[in-house]
This record gives C-alpha cells, sequence and structure tokens, in this order.
C-alpha cells in the first residue's frame, strides 16, 4: 500500500516538475516577446520544484534513484553489503526523523505567526515549509520500510545506474 502512495506521489512531483517548465517558459515568453512579465510564474513554479522534490524523496529511495557511491561496497561480501545497507539506511532515518521535527517547527512558528514570502504574491510562507515535513516524514517510513526488507532477506537493489 505505501508502495502505490508512493508512485502515486512520484508521478505527482513529475507533473509538478513539468508544470514548473510550463510556467517557466510562459514566463520567459511573456517577459521578452511580450514585455508583460508575471508576478506568478516564479514564485509558482519554484513551489513546484520544493513540492516535487519532496514528495519524490522516498520513491527515489525505494528506487535507489538517489545519488550513492558504491565502488567499496560492491567489493564486500553479501552479509557485509546487508550490515552497511542498514547502517546507511539508519542513518537516513535518523537525519529524516530530525529534519521532520525541526521542520515541523519551523511550520509552526510561520503557520502562527502569519509569516508570508514577502513577493507580489505574498504567500503564507508555510505553504513552502509544508513539504519539508511531509516529505522527510515519509522518507523516514520509507527507510524504516528498507531496513526491515533487508533485515528479511530481501535483495539489496542496485539502482538505475548500471
Amino acid at each position: 500500500m505505501f508502495d502505490r502512495l508512493m508512485l502515486l506521489l512520484a508521478w505527482i512531483a513529475a507533473l509538478l516538475f513539468v508544470a514548473a517548465g510550463v510556467m517557466l517558459t510562459y514566463e520567459v515568453v511573456a517577459r521578452y516577446f511580450f514585455i508583460r512579465p508575471t508576478i506568478w510564474a516564479a514564485e509558482l513554479s519554484q513551489l513546484c520544484l520544493i513540492w516535487g522534490s519532496l514528495l519524490g524523496m522516498p520513491w527515489a529511495l525505494a528506487a535507489r534513484r538517489h545519488i550513492s557511491v558504491d565502488a567499496i561496497t560492491r567489493l564486500c561480501k553479501p552479509g557485509m553489503r546487508r550490515l552497511l545497507e542498514i547502517i546507511a539506511m539508519a542513518v537516513v532515518l535518523v537525519f529524516s526523523v530530525m529534519v521532520t521535527f525541526k521542520g515541523w517547527e519551523i511550520f509552526l512558528e510561520s503557520f502562527e505567526r502569519g509569516r508570508t514570502s514577502g513577493t507580489m504574491l505574498d504567500l503564507p510562507a508555510w505553504v513552502a515549509e509544508i513539504p519539508v515535513v511531509i516529505g522527510f516524514a515519509l522518507l523516514a517510513v520509507q527507510a524504516v520500510i528498507e531496513i526491515v526488507g533487508v533485515i528479511r532477506g530481501k535483495d539489496i537493489p542496485e539502482g538505475a545506474h548500471e
């Protein structure tokens, strides 16, 4: 079930990246061909990139699409590789939990104080802060899933860089 959610979020992230590209293309055409820049394209495209990046993280971890340096781990025996994988996922888990809690504090403060972006759109600041909480919380859950999988004997994915 969580895998399906992560796949859905990955597709949403992809659509957000496309939307950002469309908005920025529109902005360039409006600005340089029609001398009519927008007040919304840059800020909304930034939000799309923020949301897309953070929502796509758990899927990227499960699919092993993050950057990894495995020159040494490939030389290790399978048992050592499993241990190193568990350690790596534990580091991801601890970091993700820390970012989730700190991100929540930042979000809550912005929400309570009514902070805004300070741009012409003047969007609430929390709109760009809450995806940090959501993305890293989901990444933490995915790290736990990966640790449990390795402990249960699941093959360690090699990633798509082969």
